[in-house]
């Protein structure tokens, strides 16, 4: 029966947009739980020193994760894993894998005992405003943590055979399963061995996050040993492409532990604020920009080693214009409904109106950059699909600087200048919350973000030598036009239900930001359907041809 499920999956979301819908579905799901995690952790906790240290503990293994792990990472490994397949024998196959996993498993080995034995040290430049007991508990918990980035690199591995198949089913179960694991956690582990509890969940969550792809590697005869016959040519080449983007992902990750260190320095709870807002943001950039560049990149791979750079053009065209189609109207949601989201999702035990408020405004700063945050997803998949890795990585070092020198300046510009934060206080309406200083960060991880998008933009199309069609930015203008118009009315909705609705409870609060949002939704829908918008267009016939008349439709004499 199981099977049965998963063969119709596979079955019928093979294409771009219905794979696309599959692991946005998926994505939901775990985007769900992440948000009922949370909660769980805001009403526990609310923003308090207990929750910084657990999510300072994050960061050193997220730093050994995307050093080590990334060089299996399923954007570098796809290509090479594709043409493999198609060229290769089974045998051949097995044995690539084989070399990879133990060539991992050594260097990851390596790797979390060094940092094992010296995280009392690392932790200072990791959290250095904590005192002795936080900073003692942080490397506790960081130690367990380090069992994470070994569960999630072998699931990369395997991942990578699970995505070259398009089993995007099983491959959409893995987050969905790792937030089951964190919940877990904060639900029975958490009462029996505290804090330590939490990071216990995290661990189960990375270990089933593996589990989940092994029946697949499996059922197709690639399952990896343990093997010293190292295939020095494939290992090579793999560290030499995944180099740059370690190094991309590393200067990424260590921008954000800047951020957390000055974060540190701050009032209590800086950093659960931080957190909160970013994941909270990571929901509709999971929905949009991953699910549709995860989706695009094994087409564009092939497409791209096949010689065929023209339909490799009109395929990633479109999924861009898809990219910015439904990701613009979703963040002028989140920015008008902020204050709705923040106190649904976690208004609740001991997350206070102060959280509540600062939270809400990270929150807008942050969704502005979703849109670019996901365009970065798919360029940054569009050039390992072409093999070129060194430009994405220049870019990113260069904006995560940015992010880090906006960071202190901002900072140093407030403290010494009184009027600035008045400034940033009456734009955010957050006047007398203390801790307000937690926003410079946002600012800064915006504006890093959106020089990033932009020059990765310019960059790709100079270095590919083409140019992205007139629809690209028609897209651009119709999405935008429409989404102001969303946003228009999706306040004015909210001014109006303000007198119908009771405030002051948690079903209040819902409706009020559930009626204005669908408003605001259909006056979208209406607007774009009567300038003739032509991603609605298509979204409403691919509704029609799987819950309707399957008719044929008539292809738009436009090319792509």
């Amino acid at each position: 029966m199981v099977q049965k499920l998963i063969d119709f999956f596979n079955k019928e979301f093979s294409g771009l947009h219905q794979a696309a819908f599959l692991l946005g579905f998926s994505s939901l799901v775990s985007q769900l739980l992440g948000l009922f995690r949370d909660r769980l952790l805001a009403g526990h906790f609310g923003a308090s020193s207990e929750l910084d240290i657990y999510y300072a503990a994050f960061r050193l293994p997220d730093l050994i994760f995307v050093s080590v792990g990334s060089f299996l990472a399923v954007t570098v490994l796809i290509p090479i894993l594709v043409d493999k397949i198609e060229h290769e024998s089974v045998e051949d196959v097995k044995s690539f894998l084989s070399s990879l996993l133990t060539f991992f498993l050594l260097t990851i080995t390596i790797t979390s005992a060094v940092v094992y034995i010296f995280t009392p040290y690392l932790v200072d430049f990791v959290a250095p405003g904590f005192d002795l007991q936080a900073k003692a508990k942080l490397i506790t918990m960081t130690r367990i943590l380090l069992l994470s980035p070994f569960f999630l690199g072998l699931s990369n591995l395997f991942g990578a055979v699970t995505q070259s198949y398009k089993r995007f089913f099983i491959y959409a179960l893995s987050p969905v399963l790792y937030n089951i694991g964190i919940i877990s956690g904060v639900i029975f582990f958490y009462p029996v061995f505290g804090l330590d509890g939490l990071v216990y969940g995290v661990v189960l969550g990375a270990l089933m996050h593996f589990l989940v792809q092994v029946p697949t590697v499996v059922s197709e005869g690639y399952f990896p040993a343990i093997s010293f016959k190292f295939l020095k040519k494939d290992i090579s080449k793999i560290s030499s492409l995944s180099l740059p983007r370690t190094m991309a992902l590393g200067v990424n990750v260590l921008a954000i532990m800047v951020l957390t260190a000055l974060a540190s320095h701050m009032s209590s709870g800086s950093i659960s604020i931080f957190n909160f807002a970013f994941n909270l943001q990571s929901v509709p950039m999971a929905l949009i920009g991953i699910s549709y560049s995860v989706a695009a990149f094994p087409t564009m791979s092939k497409m791209f080693s096949s010689g065929q750079k023209e339909e490799f053009v009109s395929y990633m065209s479109e999924t861009l214009r898809h990219i910015i189609f439904w990701s613009m109207p979703i963040v002028t949601l989140f920015i008008v409904l902020r204050a709705q989201i923040v106190r649904i999702i976690l208004g609740s035990g001991n997350f206070n109106w102060d959280h509540t408020r600062l939270t809400a405004a990270l929150l807008a700063m942050f969704s502005l950059t979703v849109v670019f945050q996901s365009i970065i997803q798919l360029f940054d998949r569009a050039y390992y699909a072409t093999g070129k890795t060194k430009q994405p990585v220049i870019i990113k070092i260069a904006s995560s600087l940015i992010i880090i020198i906006s960071a202190y300046l901002f900072i140093n510009i407030s403290s010494g200048h009184p009027g600035y934060e008045r400034l940033v206080d009456r734009v955010f309406r957050i006047a007398d919350v203390p801790g307000a200083e937690v926003l410079l960060l946002g600012l800064a991880f915006t504006i890093g973000t959106f020089i990033n998008a932009i020059f990765l933009w310019i960059t790709f199309e100079k270095d590919i030598k083409i140019r992205f069609s007139p629809r690209v930015m028609k897209t651009v203008l119709q999405s935008l036009l429409a989404s102001i118009v969303l946003g228009i009315i999706t306040s004015f909705s909210l001014h109006i239900f303000n007198n119908f609705l009771d405030l002051q409870t948690f079903w209040g609060i819902f409706l009020h930001g559930l009626y204005s949002g669908l408003i605001g939704i259909f006056v979208w829908c209406m607007f774009l359907t009567a300038i003739k918008n032509e991603e609605m267009r298509g979204f409403t016939s691919m509704i029609s041809r799987k819950f309707g008349n399957k008719r044929p439709i008539i292809p738009s004499p436009e090319g792509l």
